[in-house]
């Protein structure tokens, strides 16, 4: 009689369900928006940008003062409930000027932040897609901008643009720009290997087809980390271009001209100074709070 042996079959991990894959991105998308309401210092985070936000876009909602004409009868007066962050030397109220000088100092950062994002992801994209020369060249030019300090940097394309907060956001963007190219290069040149790209340069696909749809998409992670981890930098940075007396000329209220307005009444009017400086500082803080927590969960997803 035959002895017949029955080879044991090995069975392979069972195949994940389309419904089950397609209901993770959901899931992650979740955890990243309820990321901020696990801590309560994140929350207070989201709730200082929030409030800021609120005062760029409504400053009327929080105060009724204006930012640009005083009382002369109620110079140098000190916080109170009457006037929060206290009085100027011409009678205006500080907390108006803080509120309305947020529309200036955010639409300046965001405008910067877009200017880096963009030139550093044409770049980052160009240099690690086609290599040769072309990587060598814009590197090269990279590694010169870098070279340079950013304050330096910024200083001399203000100086040929001329003063004003239009021209600190695209002094400061163009500073940033290098950053982001060299983040964006080395995604592009990680996904440019990948199977799927390979096939379709090999199938005789057009640059100009591969670059937006097949590598921007799985490169461009990490570069949005990058500006929401410089949001609260570039604010710091136009801040301190206005307090240069680079920004906006009086009576603008710019969060950087304000500190600088009280520094010759530091001694006696002390909030002047402390009051607009700490509003930067807590407004750097939450934005650099909430950016790291953002990039934490999106790279454990």
């Amino acid at each position: 009689m035959t002895n017949l042996t029955k080879t044991p079959v090995t069975a392979g991990p069972a195949p994940v369900p389309a419904e089950r894959h397609g209901a993770e991105e959901p899931a992650r998308v979740r955890r990243i928006l309820t990321a901020p309401l696990r801590s309560p210092g994140v929350t207070l985070s989201v709730l200082v940008l929030l409030l800021v936000l609120g005062w760029a876009l409504v400053p009327e909602w929080f105060t009724s003062r204006s930012p640009l004409t005083g009382v002369p009868a109620e110079r140098f007066r000190s916080p109170s409930a009457e006037h929060f962050f206290g009085t100027d030397q011409l009678g205006r109220d500080i907390y108006a000027r803080v509120v309305h000088g947020a529309a200036l100092s955010l639409r300046a950062t965001v405008a910067a932040i877009l200017i880096a994002l963009v030139g550093g992801v044409v770049l980052g994209l160009v240099a690690g897609f086609f290599g040769h020369w072309t990587d060598t060249v814009i590197m090269r030019i990279v590694e010169v901008m870098l070279s340079v300090p950013p304050v330096l940097l910024s200083l001399t394309i203000i100086t040929a643009l001329g003063f004003g907060t239009a021209q600190v956001a695209v002094a400061i963007g163009v500073t940033s720009v290098a950053a982001f190219a060299r983040v964006m290069r080395a995604e592009v040149l990680r996904v440019r290997t990948a199977p799927y790209v390979e096939a379709a340069i090999l199938c005789g696909t057009r640059w100009w087809r591969i670059l937006p749809r097949y590598i921007l998409p799985a490169a461009i992670g990490p570069v949005l980390a990058l500006a929401a981890l410089d949001f609260g930098l570039v604010v710091l940075a136009i801040s301190s271009l206005s307090f240069l007396g680079y920004g906006e000329p009086p009576p603008a209220p710019e969060w950087g001209s304000l500190v600088a307005d009280g520094r010759n009444y530091l001694a006696t009017s002390w909030w002047l100074t402390t009051l607009p400086s700490l509003t930067v500082t807590v407004v750097v803080l939450a934005a650099n709070r909430l950016s790291r927590v953002l990039e934490t969960e999106g790279r454990n997803r």
